[in-house]
């Protein structure tokens, strides 16, 4: 080859190499994304909520989407099958919430809220909705946190158009609950859980709930778990029957057992 044909080449490369440098160097500094979105679904022995089984003991399946950007803010929406006579007249359940959620060390901080939606949930005769809305604030060190949830609407519906008992409504009725949990060897999960619902005015449905369990997360995004709960709800007010021959006590010691995946 030329020495004019190599000074040539040589030339060609390097304006190559000044033109391509820019964008090299630009797709190597993409700023990674300010937000996550993610998706879950899961199948679920049963759907228990705070102790309380409110697909009568029966299967459930469960998803959901969750959006959470890197100033601490998240958003959310889940869904699941219930029943009906747990959950007077109701197709599903559908809950939205979202907060703001800061980490500082070993420490979090998350402030929020939890609107309960129960498309055709309603009382007979009353007509009186089950929807309910829940403001929330947690903290959590390391693997334990403290949460505690305070309604601002009647608590699933509870007054006295419900009841007629000339006792008010209920909005202020709360939760407080204390869940652990700790990894005690790789990909295994020690759960721990117990809550104390107040209804107010309704002193009669307060109860207690516990929960012991053990989860196993998998690669892609795959989770299983099984757990023992239990409360000390009155049996009286908490069974519910279909047509008076096959009763469930919604509120007795029961097992939970669940597989899901994250995507």
């Amino acid at each position: 080859m030329s020495n004019h044909r190599r000074h040539r080449s040589t030339l060609s490369a390097a304006i190559l190499a000044l033109f391509a440098f820019p964008f090299c160097a630009q797709a190597e500094e993409a700023p990674a994304p300010s937000y996550t979105i993610t998706s879950n679904i899961g199948v679920f022995s049963q759907y228990i909520f705070r102790g309380i089984s409110y697909t009568q003991e029966n299967p459930a399946v469960q998803g959901g989407f969750d959006f959470a950007h890197e100033s601490g803010a998240y958003l959310g929406i889940w869904g699941t099958n219930v029943s009906d006579l747990a959950l007077s007249n109701a197709t599903g359940e559908i809950d939205v919430y979202g907060g703001f959620a800061k980490t500082y060390g070993d420490w979090t901080f998350d402030v929020g809220f939890l609107q309960f939606i129960f498309p055709g949930g309603k009382y007979d005769p009353s007509g009186e909705s089950l929807n309910t809305l829940e403001l929330n604030a947690a903290v959590t060190w390391k693997f334990i946190q403290l949460k505690y949830s305070h309604a601002v609407t009647d608590y699933f519906g509870f007054n006295d158009k419900t009841f007629g008992l000339g006792r008010g409504d209920s909005d202020g009725s709360h939760y407080l609950e204390a869940n652990a949990n700790y990894e005690f060897l790789p990909t295994w999960q020690l759960n721990l859980h117990v809550g104390h619902q107040k209804v107010k005015n309704y002193e009669e449905y307060n109860f207690t709930d516990w929960k012991v369990g053990v989860t196993k997360s998998f690669d892609g995004g795959w989770q299983a778990a099984v757990a023992y709960i239990d409360t000390n709800a009155d049996k009286t007010l908490y069974t519910i029957c279909d047509n008076g021959i096959r009763c469930k006590d919604t509120g007795d010691s029961k097992w939970l057992a669940y597989i899901k995946r994250t995507f």
